[in-house]
């Protein structure tokens, strides 16, 4: 029995141990009068600045989702800081809040972009952070805002963008952009009309711009997001093969723009 007993307890020392490499914070910031709030994370396993990935949530706001994506992106050896485009504690499992939301903030592009690139400097200013080494990924609404943060000119080297809606970005501000891109997306996601696809990919090879589309045979809407057939919507599935495919297609993409993950 004592045997046994010392045999848990140092299983979990051992569980609390590897738990307690992950610090993480939430942080009040502020834009144009919304009050807002965002939940960083890292590794304190790894030692020195190391890059940062922003991580911009779906139309849903920042909800559990977005924060494991943070604390997976932090495993890896990263910093990331899930920001928020809504406001501190807006999130919602009702479509139509979700969309009155999500229209609220891309219906002004500059907006948009603004509020997408202070949580960028928020994730920047911190310690652990290497600020020449910034990268965005997003997810839905997320995905479309960090390809408009990577438009705006932001100092990020990529962004990736998964079952994101694909804004055409306006052919002078684009001009500025130094961001590499990875656009994931489902190849039955009938959120984005082919003519809508086509006007998006033009604009970018109009503009020069390095990028790279991976579409996922039989991929729907929110294809990374288990459980999302439940919430009632048409066309939102998720699908294994194309998760794990994008994911590992975002780390890929990650060394080559950062070099090897960082060492713990």
């Amino acid at each position: 029995m004592k045997r046994w007993m010392m045999t848990v307890l140092i299983l979990c020392a051992t569980a609390s141990a590897a738990q307690a490499k992950l610090v993480s914070r939430m942080i009040d910031f502020e834009h144009e009068g919304t009050a807002l709030q965002g939940y960083l994370v890292y590794d304190d396993a790894v030692s020195g600045t190391r890059p940062g990935i922003l991580v911009a949530h779906e139309w849903w706001g920042l909800n559990d989702y977005a924060r494991h994506r943070a604390d997976q992106l932090a495993e890896m050896g990263y910093v990331a800081f899930a920001t928020d485009m809504y406001g501190k504690g807006k999130v919602t499992e009702h479509p139509e809040e979700a969309m009155e939301w999500s229209s609220t903030i891309t219906k002004n592009i500059a907006t948009w972009q603004a509020r997408a690139r202070l949580g960028l400097d928020i994730l920047a200013k911190d310690e652990h952070v290497d600020p020449d080494r910034l990268a965005a990924v997003g997810y839905c609404f997320g995905g479309a805002t960090v390809l408009e943060l990577a438009f705006s000119g932001a100092p990020v080297r990529g962004v990736a963008s998964f079952h994101g809606s694909l804004p055409v970005p306006d052919p002078e501000t684009i001009k500025g952009m130094t961001a590499k891109l990875l656009i994931c997306h489902g190849a039955a996601d009938g959120f984005t009309p082919p003519e809508k696809l086509a006007e998006f990919v033009k604009a970018l090879n109009d503009a020069g711009v390095d990028w790279e589309m991976d579409m996922y045979g039989g991929a729907v809407h929110s294809f990374t997001v288990k459980g999302a057939e439940d919430r009632g919507i048409p066309g939102l599935a998720y699908n294994a093969e194309a998760d794990a495919r994008s994911w590992a297609r975002m780390q890929a993409f990650f060394a080559e723009i950062f070099g090897p993950v960082p060492v713990k």
